[in-house]
């Protein structure tokens, strides 16, 4: 378990220590499977990345790191091996002069939640389905103490180990990524904030999962919900058929007054929609990181405001809540 070493020692100094008692035997069981087929050369060019020092480093919207030190055959080499991690999807990022402009502007969404949240200072705060890990620095520039990152896609995990890659020491040590999905999580109930970003609609069961998420927080923890919705009442939820905007994997759609109702009847409180809006073209779309079908073409070509199925197009909530 060398790429998780630091990571589980950090688990170990932390108030997580309980997770101890089945991480490391679940990433065992992760590293005796049968891997994605392109994961050996992802971690290769991960190692192949140039040792730089970070002089400048800046977690605001744009992920940037810097060197006064960077040549121009570094960055070529940088930009080569990134590129072989495409798509990417989250971000974005700026490492050493090389802009990794990604499919989703997702600072466009943390601008929306960040003002709403608590103060996230000293907290330890884990992100369900953190893809690339974006967020997670987001968070720790928003004072975390700690940021952990779930999410069984092995390709945002190289991407990941990317980034950490060319972060300084102090910040690369508070950043950890476990290639795990929330079904492998016990009752941790540890952690003073939770993140569920575009997971929800993913799970065939969401009370089930708000109950899974509910028990990763600590007394008085926070959990940060965001997830596409409908606009109707409390008993308004879409359940599409084979594809809902060409993805095949959604299977519940609430309203959020319906989302809101979900998560008193699993026990959180004072749970409350603090931003509502349909996602823009802008926020989408395909790059030269990320070249293959976005937003517009999950849409009526003729009507934006209906899916290519006829749905209506994603409309995304933040909902807050706590136990």
């Amino acid at each position: 378990m060398k790429l998780f070493s630091d990571d589980l020692i950090a688990v170990a100094q932390s108030p997580l220590q309980d997770w101890l008692t089945t991480l490391p035997a679940q990433l065992h069981h992760w590293q005796q499977q049968q891997q994605h087929g392109e994961l050996d050369k992802w971690l290769r060019c991960v190692a192949q990345l140039p040792q730089l020092p970070a002089e400048q480093v800046s977690l605001g919207d744009t992920i940037t790191v810097s060197s006064s030190r960077v040549t121009a055959g570094e960055q070529n080499r940088i930009r080569g091996l990134l590129m072989q991690l495409t798509p990417w999807r989250k971000g974005p990022f700026n490492l050493h002069g090389v802009h990794v402009d990604t499919e989703w502007r997702s600072d466009f969404k943390w601008q929306r939640l960040l003002p709403h949240i608590s103060d996230l200072t000293g907290r330890q705060v884990l992100d369900i389905g953190c893809g690339s890990g974006y967020h997670l620095w987001r968070m720790l520039e928003a004072g975390a103490a700690h940021v952990w990152g779930i999410d069984p896609g092995q390709l945002f995990m190289a991407q990941f180990f990317a980034i950490r890659h060319f972060m300084p020491p102090e910040l690369a040590a508070r950043a950890h990524w476990f290639p795990i999905g929330v079904d492998d999580l016990p009752e941790l109930k540890a952690f003073d904030t939770v993140f569920s970003m575009g997971v929800l609609y993913h799970r065939r069961s969401p009370i089930d999962f708000l109950t899974q998420l509910k028990a990763q927080l600590k007394p008085g923890g926070e959990l940060v919900l965001e997830t596409i919705v409908v606009e109707g009442d409390e008993h308004t939820v879409l359940v599409p058929g084979e594809t809902y905007a060409k993805m095949r994997n959604v299977w519940f759609i609430p309203s959020t007054k319906a989302l809101l109702h979900w998560l008193q009847r699993c026990g959180f409180k004072q749970a409350r929609v603090v931003d509502e809006a349909v996602t823009e073209l802008t926020e989408q779309r395909a790059t030269e990181w990320m070249q293959g079908q976005s937003l517009v073409d999950f849409l009526d070509p003729n009507d934006h405001s209906r899916t290519i199925e006829g749905y209506p197009a994603p409309r995304r909530a933040v909902i807050i809540a706590t136990i």
